[in-house]
C-alpha cells in the first residue's frame, strides 16, 4: 500500500510532511494577508484620493457656478443700464419737447400779456380822459374849473409848474398859474415880431415858444428823455382852442422828478385839453362875469331864435 502511495521512491515521512503543509499554509496566509493589507490599503488610499478630488472637483464646480452667476448678474445690470440709458435719452427728447412747448406758450403768454397790458392801458387813459373832461365841465365857477385843471395836470401829467394864457387883446395874459408865481409872468405880445422890450432882454425861450405856438397853433411837447431836454423852456405848450380859434396857452413849465418823458396819455391829455379847457375857461369868465346868473327865458328864446335861423 505504502509503494501505490509512494510510487516506489523513498517514502516521506508523514509528521514531516505535515508539518510542511502547515508551514506553507500558513505562509500563504501570511502573504494572503498581506496581499489584502496591501490591497484595502491602497484602496482605501484610492478612495481618499478619489474623495479629494471629488471634493475639489466639487469646489471648482461651485466656483464656477458662481462665477456663472456673477457673468449672469453682471449681464443682467449691463443690460439694464443700456436700458436705462435708452429710457434717458427718450426722456430727455420728451423734455425738450416739453421745453419747447413752455417756451411757446410763454411767447403766447407773454404776447397776450402785453396785449392785455396796451387794453388795459388804453381803457384806463379813456376813462382819465372821461374824468378829466367831466370835471372840466361839471361847473361854471372859475375857481373850480381851475382847481380841476391843477389837479389834472398834476395828477395825470406830473405837473410841476404851470400857467393859462389867455388872449387879452393883442396881448397874451397870464391868468393862473402853480408851482410859480403868476406875478413873475409877463404878459406876451402876440404879433411875430413885435415883442415887448422887457420880454426880448429874457435869457430863457419862453417867450418866444409860447408866441410861437399860440400864433400857429402847434403844440411844442418834449420827446424822449425829460432830463436832457433844454432847460431855458418849458417841457410843454399847448393852445387852447374853441372851434378853429386859438385862444389861450397852457404853459408846462416843469414836472415832478419821476416824470421821465411825456407818454401817448399824456399827448391824448394835451389834446383833449386844449379843446376843453378854453371852454371851461371861457364859460365860467362869462357866468362870473354875469355874477353868476344864469340866463333868463327871454335870452334862450333869443338864442333859440338865432340858433334856428343860423340853421335855416
Amino acid at each position: 500500500m505504502a509503494d501505490r502511495k509512494t510510487g516506489g521512491g523513498q517514502q516521506p515521512d508523514a509528521k514531516g510532511e505535515a508539518s510542511g503543509d502547515i508551514k506553507t499554509d500558513a505562509s500563504a496566509k501570511i502573504e494572503r494577508d498581506s496581499f489584502v493589507h496591501t490591497f484595502f490599503k491602497k484602496g482605501a488610499e484610492f478612495t481618499d484620493e478619489l474623495l479629494r478630488e471629488n471634493d475639489r472637483l466639487r469646489k471648482r464646480l461651485f466656483d464656477l457656478e458662481s462665477e456663472n452667476a456673477a457673468l449672469r448678474t453682471h449681464l443682467a445690470s449691463d443690460e439694464a443700464i443700456r436700458e436705462l440709458l435708452r429710457k434717458i435719452e427718450y426722456l430727455e427728447r420728451e423734455k425738450e419737447q416739453l421745453l419747447s412747448h413752455v417756451r411757446e406758450a410763454e411767447r403766447n403768454s407773454s404776447h397776450l400779456f402785453t396785449r392785455y397790458s396796451e387794453v388795459e392801458e388804453e381803457l384806463s387813459n379813456l376813462a382819465h380822459l372821461y374824468v378829466a373832461s367831466y370835471q372840466l365841465h361839471s361847473t361854471l365857477h372859475l375857481r373850480e374849473v381851475l382847481r380841476h385843471l391843477k389837479e389834472l395836470l398834476t395828477q395825470l401829467v406830473g405837473s410841476r409848474a404851470h400857467a393859462f394864457y389867455l388872449k387879452d387883446g393883442s396881448d397874451l395874459v397870464p391868468i393862473s398859474s402853480d408851482g410859480i408865481e403868476l406875478s413873475r409872468l409877463p404878459r406876451l405880445a402876440i404879433h411875430a415880431g413885435s415883442r415887448k422890450e422887457e420880454d426880448r432882454g429874457s435869457r430863457d425861450r419862453t417867450g418866444d415858444l409860447i408866441e410861437r405856438v399860440f400864433m400857429t397853433g402847434v403844440a411844442h411837447i418834449e420827446e424822449g428823455e425829460l432830463s436832457t431836454a433844454p432847460r431855458d423852456q418849458p417841457a410843454a405848450c399847448v393852445p387852447m382852442r374853441i372851434d378853429d380859434a386859438v385862444v389861450g396857452v397852457i404853459v408846462i413849465y416843469s414836472l415832478l422828478d419821476q416824470k421821465e418823458q411825456f407818454l401817448p396819455v399824456d399827448y391824448a391829455l394835451f389834446k383833449m385839453l386844449g379843446a376843453h379847457a378854453a371852454t371851461a375857461l371861457m364859460g365860467a369868465l362869462l357866468f362870473a362875469n354875469s355874477n353868476g346868473k344864469f340866463p333868463g327865458l327871454e335870452a334862450i328864446d333869443a338864442i333859440t331864435r338865432n340858433v334856428g335861423d343860423d340853421l335855416k
